[in-house]
């Protein structure tokens, strides 16, 4: 009989689970590319984004696919850290919908007349969909029916389980209860799913094996230990992804902490209330959504603050070389040092710039996650530039500081331009790679080599001038190389060397390196244009003016 019971419950969770899985790739399939198009225009303002994070959460019934998706954008820069906190609040309170799933539909209704109808109609849509959007629905729904039939063998298990072990001898006292929280996050750590916990948890009340009080805290518990995904997630990720994942680790606990102190203050009562006449599980749902929904209350104001605190932590080495070094608002009222200073700012700008281009250009140790990374910190870096512009030009300031700063913010913007064109890049390296005639392969290889050197007679040196006139030399060089390479591919093309598909792919990318290097040449043609007044000279006055 006990070996029975087991058997039942063991394949009771692997259904449960299988029926989860089934559904979420089904649905996630079926959004496709809808996920992140809802994610990019459902998150302009921070209460959208809670929405659609619910929204998203309930209809795939995975936070851990939404969440991914939100780092990979944050990642991308198309959500701030702000906009990606308030998703994963909707993230958790959309992973409540399955405890109203279950207890709306998995114990009100004839499984039988449910689960099969779906695994039969799913299959037969997957059948007929043929590899599209429809044959994924289909495997969602198969997957459904496989979620209800297993929570249907989770409820035989336990009908009768407290003839067995009682546990309602365990009492409410805050002992009790916080074993019964330990319970219900060491189950979602084992099964790394709080909906295979939480349907665990509603069949040992439906059955009665549980009081209701000892299941709220399983429920608490199982909420906490969605952090431990989170966790795992993470190791060795970018700092964004730690951001995110430590807010959610924040907003887990903070719930569980308030759900927590809601069932102390209640418990004495949870056990009396008479399970004939109001539906034990239903509370249990409701119980759920409660306590996020509280936390979400609590945490909103907070949001900035939070924000703030996390994007001071996990910082990487590329992030921490976009703060500023140089830069302080003490100097704004003295020009010619605040000049100097931004000079300085500029000159390691400059150099994480062609560090980028170089290591993009090269295409044997680019990075894309890594180049990614450094041009978020000199995406931080120009801004903070520009406001030190600005801040300068508030003041009374003399017509050769007036000349500067204009000078100064087209530099930036390009070398914010080079940063942009080196993420580009990468997504060309196999392109690269696979290149099927040996005369282009060597040409394109010469081509990097020339660009690099460009890209190094261009870097700032603080100790003399940048060499304007032989970068411009070697801009002309490459100029007449790259227009030489151009034809030369197609031709290639014409006579069958290359297939149209690697040319188009090798004009493009060449065209990235191209205008790369143009940007950096025009850095240091500008360069003599802002440099500090009192390291002047009657020829960098004359070349000033000229730009200007």
């Amino acid at each position: 009989m006990q070996l029975t019971l087991f058997g039942d419950l063991v394949g009771g969770i692997g259904l449960f689970l299988l029926g989860m899985l089934l559904m979420t790739q089904g649905l996630r399939k079926a959004a496709g590319s809808s996920l992140k198009q809802i994610l990019r225009t459902a998150t302009r303002s921070r209460l959208r984004g809670l929405a659609s994070g619910t929204f998203i959460t309930a209809l795939v019934q995975s936070s851990g696919a939404v969440t991914i998706a939100t780092i990979g954008f944050v990642n991308a820069g198309l959500l701030t850290l702000a906009q990606s906190v308030s998703v994963i609040y909707g993230c958790n309170i959309g992973t409540t919908m399955v405890g109203w799933l279950i207890a709306l539909i998995g114990f009100k209704v004839k499984i039988s007349a449910l689960a099969l109808p779906l695994i039969g109609g799913g299959m037969l849509l997957h059948l007929a969909g043929r590899g599209g959007r429809l044959a994924h629905i289909g495997f969602a729904l198969a997957g459904f029916g496989v979620f209800f039939i297993g929570l249907d063998f989770l409820k035989g298990a336990f009908a009768g389980f407290e003839q067995h072990l009682d546990l309602s001898a365990l009492g409410n006292s805050g002992a009790s209860l916080l074993l019964f929280v330990l319970a219900g996050f060491v189950l979602t750590l084992l099964m790394q799913s709080s909906a295979a916990a939480l349907a665990i948890t509603l069949s040992l009340t439906a059955s009665g094996a549980v009081p209701l009080a000892a299941a709220a805290a399983m429920v608490i518990g199982a909420n906490v230990g969605t952090t431990s995904t989170a966790i795992l997630a993470v190791i060795g990720a970018t700092s964004n992804a730690k951001r995110i994942a430590a807010a959610h680790v924040l907003f887990n606990l903070l719930t569980g902490l308030v759900g927590l102190g809601i069932l102390l203050l209640v418990a004495p009562w949870l056990n009396h209330i008479d399970a004939a006449r109001f539906d034990l599980v239903l509370l249990l749902a409701l119980f759920h959504s409660l306590f996020n929904l509280v936390g979400v209350a609590l945490l909103w104001p907070l949001t900035d603050r939070l924000v703030a605190i996390l994007e001071r932590r996990f910082c990487s080495q590329e992030e921490n070389e976009g703060r500023p070094r140089y830069l302080d608002d003490t100097l704004v009222q003295m020009p010619s040092l605040a000049i100097e200073a931004m000079a300085k700012e500029m000159t390691r700008l400059d150099q994480i710039c062609s560090r980028m281009a170089r290591e993009a250009i090269s295409s044997s140790n680019g990075d894309n996650n890594r180049l990614r990374a450094q041009q978020q910190g000199v995406d931080q870096l120009v801004r903070k530039i520009g406001a030190f512009c600005q801040r300068i030009a508030e003041n009374d300031i003399s017509s050769e500081v007036s000349g500067i700063l204009p000078t100064a913010l087209r530099l930036v913007r390009y070398l914010n331009e080079v940063s942009r064109l080196s993420c580009l890049l990468p997504a060309y390296y196999d392109r690269f790679e696979v290149i099927a005639d040996e005369a282009t392969r060597r040409d394109v290889h010469d081509y990097q080599k020339a660009s690099i050197a460009l890209i190094d007679a261009c870097e700032i040196d603080d100790s003399a001038d940048r060499g304007a006139d032989s970068a411009h030399l070697l801009l002309h060089q490459l100029e007449r190389q790259y227009q030489n390479l151009k034809s030369s591919i197609l031709l290639a093309t014409t006579e069958r060397r290359l297939s149209p598909g690697d040319t188009v792919q090798l004009l493009d990318a060449l065209s990235h390196i191209h205008r790369l290097a143009e940007q950096a040449e025009k850095v240091s043609r500008y360069w003599s244009g802002i440099t500090p007044l009192q390291h002047r000279t009657p020829a960098h006055t004359a070349v000033a003016a000229s730009h200007s």
